[in-house]
């Protein structure tokens, strides 16, 4: 049985047919793909792996789709802005391609509601949690990349997150996410908000951080940066945009 056939029941809804769904997504993200298997698998989360007995999964294409994207979005950069340093090249860099900007920019675009999640984890909110989101969004890009190349991947990267470069820089060197964080954990009575290291990856003259943050030892978020200080800033946006979305944090 192929992973369409396992999987399809994930991707059906009231509202659209499977086939509409297919053609929804691949309007929104302005890619037709000729191998439909792939672009199945990217949005295939592993829970959704195991509870349909799969081994597919799309960790594989994230991983792939993080380095297309990083190469991308370094190239762009690089062209659009000569006269900046390396080192300011680094921390836009980093603002477009961290957790909580790929994962805002998917859910603002829709494509969330695409990724397929096991039952328990539809329930926990899955479809919001930045990590989930953004991976899902790394691996279609990852999936465009193998299926269309390079240009293919370069068109979706370039259209939906490095167009919006200027809001995203904007916002993210003006705002305080951490501070927005503690204050947010201290009026809800949630305590304060804990950092800590996950990864120190790259050589000693460009290092890339990875910082996860839990409240009352549960993790809610996590970001990376060319610093300590920017990773953690994204990992408490991160978590600011799961919390906003969980009931016990929202003021709806």
């Amino acid at each position: 049985m192929s992973l369409w056939s396992k999987l399809r029941r994930f991707f059906t809804s009231e509202a659209q047919s499977f086939q509409q769904q297919r053609e929804s997504l691949q309007e929104l993200i302005r890619y037709h793909f000729r191998n439909q298997e792939l672009l199945l698998l990217s949005l295939t989360h592993r829970s959704a792996a195991r509870q349909n007995n799969s081994s597919s999964s799309n960790e594989r294409l994230e991983f792939l789709g993080d380095a297309v994207l990083g190469l991308v979005i370094g190239d762009q950069l690089y062209r659009d802005y000569p006269g900046l340093q390396e080192g300011d090249l680094t921390k836009k860099k980093a603002m477009l391609v961290n957790e909580s900007t790929l994962s805002q920019v998917a859910i603002e675009c829709g494509l969330n509601k695409y990724i397929l999640l096991s039952t328990e984890e539809e329930k926990a909110g899955g479809w919001e949690r930045p990590s989930i989101v953004s991976d899902a969004f790394e691996a279609i890009i990852g999936a465009v990349y193998i299926d269309g190349g390079l240009e293919a991947a370069r068109s979706l990267i370039l259209s939906l997150i490095y167009s919006r470069r200027d809001s995203i820089t904007s916002d993210a060197s003006q705002r305080n996410y951490k501070g927005d964080l503690l204050e947010l954990t201290q009026s809800r009575g949630g305590g304060l908000p804990r950092y800590d290291m996950l990864s120190e990856t790259g050589p000693d003259h460009d290092k890339i951080f990875h910082v996860g943050v839990s409240i009352a030892g549960q993790y809610v978020g996590d970001g990376k940066g060319p610093s300590k200080k920017i990773a953690e800033q994204n990992a408490a946006s991160a978590a600011l945009q799961y919390l906003d979305r969980q009931e016990n944090y929202s003021d709806k």
